[in-house]
């Protein structure tokens, strides 16, 4: 059997990028469709060389991120701004990467935006007995 293609590099603090990557793989068994990339005891310019050299080398052109104003995001829009090309969500959460991850949309950059989609609906605010608000 060959190994799926990957498709994106997941970036986030701590272990937040391996546990969503391991999340997905436990879910729908399709976690090496991403890249996990953990940033810890890492400077802005050593996550923004981490995130470049595994794009170059991989091919990859998509980076889920975890904040919207974190280092992982700051380093992602340098990086996508030196290969000229590339998407970048910020704000990444499961429901999200599951959706991204059984995507067979050929193309990557239509995925991620569905994907950030599904991500944004799948949050929700529940109240007293547990009705949604």
């Amino acid at each position: 059997m060959n190994d799926p293609v990957r498709r994106a590099l997941v970036a986030g603090h701590a272990d937040f990028a391996a546990g969503l990557v391991s999340a997905v793989e436990l879910i729908t068994g399709r976690g090496s469709v991403l890249v996990p990339i953990q940033v810890k005891g890492l400077c802005g310019d050593d996550i923004q060389q981490l995130l470049y050299e595994t794009m170059k080398e991989s091919g990859v052109r998509v980076i889920f991120t975890d904040l919207q104003v974190g280092s992982c995001t700051m380093a992602a829009r340098k990086v996508l701004r030196t290969l000229g090309e590339g998407t970048l969500v910020a704000g990444a959460n499961l429901p999200m990467l599951l959706d991204f991850a059984l995507s067979s949309n050929p193309d990557i950059a239509a995925a991620a935006e569905q994907a950030a989609e599904r991500g944004r609906v799948a949050v929700s605010v529940h109240k007293g007995g547990g009705i949604p608000a």
